[in-house]
């Protein structure tokens, strides 16, 4: 598990995550790679992904744009102070087990499906803030579907399968915007510590600035990615769904010196009441390695740094 890995400052490694090219008109090469990757990286990144560059770019200068207002005017936002639920602006400050600090503000809100939506927690500080973000995430879902389909063929299954065990068309989407200050001492703080997403697949975008990292072969590699790139991290619950068949992509965030960094994930989950668990049709011949949990449950046992299995 991430928690075992014993130094932040770890030796990085040259090698690249898994690139993979959608673009590809050999569609069982592009399957095989996706599968590929999901079991022995879980993460990768997709290029000629087919959603529009314009719109990512459009994306990311409203988000940059609400992170540069007046707190004030982020505070409109504002998570509330007794609420269960993630959506809102926060700031993330906290101490890890070693004393060291996380420090990032985000953005959490739903953008899939329309009836899960809370527009009060979407800025409103651009008209096309709401157009854009709609648009970003009917193009998230289909990648989504797409990549959840091969995964499913890549286990024996039929191409819905993932999609089912994670809800249907009752998987939600939630974008988070997360901005990284910079740090001038970075053994001191770093963005977000070394962990495994606890949704079914994320989505993630981010600007100019370097400091996704993965972990693979007990080394840390840094996630390289221009403009147009999706890095597509494998999360906990397609790992339990497919009885462990697929990894959980295990990832850092930290953080540069001098400027600032924003990235864009988006993450696919279950509804919270949905119970998720190995397929059926994997567990006739071989033991279940994990227990089905109703999402709401599971969450609160990982944040919690609690036993699962």
């Amino acid at each position: 598990m991430a928690e075992s890995v014993p130094s932040k400052f770890q030796e990085t490694s040259p090698v690249d995550i898994p690139i993979v090219d959608l673009s590809n008109p050999n569609e069982d090469l592009v399957a095989r790679a996706v599968v590929k990757a999901s079991e022995t990286w879980g993460m990768f990144q997709v290029v000629n992904h087919g959603i529009p560059i314009e719109l990512m770019r459009r994306l990311k200068e409203l988000g940059t744009e609400f992170f540069e207002l007046p707190e004030k005017e982020k505070e409109a936002v504002a998570r509330p102070a007794d609420s269960t639920d993630l959506e809102g602006y926060t700031t993330d400050y906290k101490k890890d087990g070693e004393g060291r600090k996380t420090w990032a503000d985000h953005l959490f809100h739903r953008v899939w499906p329309p009836s899960r939506i809370n527009y009060r927690f979407w800025p409103k500080n651009s008209p096309d803030y709401r157009e854009v973000n709609e648009e970003y995430a009917r193009e998230i879902k289909k990648l989504s579907e797409k990549i959840m389909g091969w995964l499913s063929e890549g286990l024996g299954l039929h191409r819905d399968a993932l999609k089912e065990g994670l809800g249907g068309e009752k998987v939600e989407y939630l974008m988070k915007i997360i901005f990284y200050p910079p740090c001038p001492k970075l053994e001191l703080l770093y963005g977000a510590p070394h962990h495994t997403d606890l949704n079914g697949i994320t989505f993630l975008i981010a600007d100019e600035v370097d400091g996704l990292q993965a972990f693979q072969e007990n080394k840390w590699v840094d996630v390289k990615y221009d403009d147009s790139g999706i890095v597509v991290i494998i999360a906990d619950q397609i790992k339990r769904m497919s009885n462990g068949r697929y990894k959980s992509g295990e990832h850092r965030a930290t953080m540069d010196t001098v400027r600032t960094r924003l990235s864009w994930p988006v993450f696919a989950e279950p509804n919270l009441d949905h119970v998720v668990g190995p397929l059926a049709e994997l567990v006739i011949d071989d033991a279940p390695k994990y227990k089905p949990y109703v999402y709401r449950e599971y969450k609160f046992l990982k944040m919690n740094k609690l036993p699962l299995d």
